[in-house]
């Protein structure tokens, strides 16, 4: 998985930096912008995408939200956000 893993490290970063400082993206925008606009082709990626996250979460490179607030990266369901991290947000892994 580490070439799907690049590919979709960088589509993360990339789009959540292209949102702004704050601001939020969809986990399906990422899947949508590897595997295009069909269920088919981005229907299957929203696992290793959810992977993804919670590794740069636990990296300090991006934040896992639900309902405006950050989630423990090993135990949250549901839907979520994802965001760069704001100043003095560091890497979690101590959680």
């Amino acid at each position: 998985m580490s070439g799907d893993r690049n590919r979709i490290e960088t589509e993360m970063l990339t789009l959540a930096a292209a949102r702004g400082p704050g601001k939020t993206i969809c986990p399906s925008e990422v899947a949508r912008a590897i595997g295009g606009p069909h269920p088919d082709g981005w229907g299957p990626l929203m696992t290793p995408i959810r992977k993804v996250a919670v590794a740069l979460m636990k990296e300090g490179r991006i934040v896992i939200t639900r309902k405006g607030r950050p989630v423990d990266p090993d135990d949250f369901r549901g839907v979520y956000r994802l965001r760069l991290p704001e100043a003095g947000e560091g890497s979690i892994s101590g959680m």
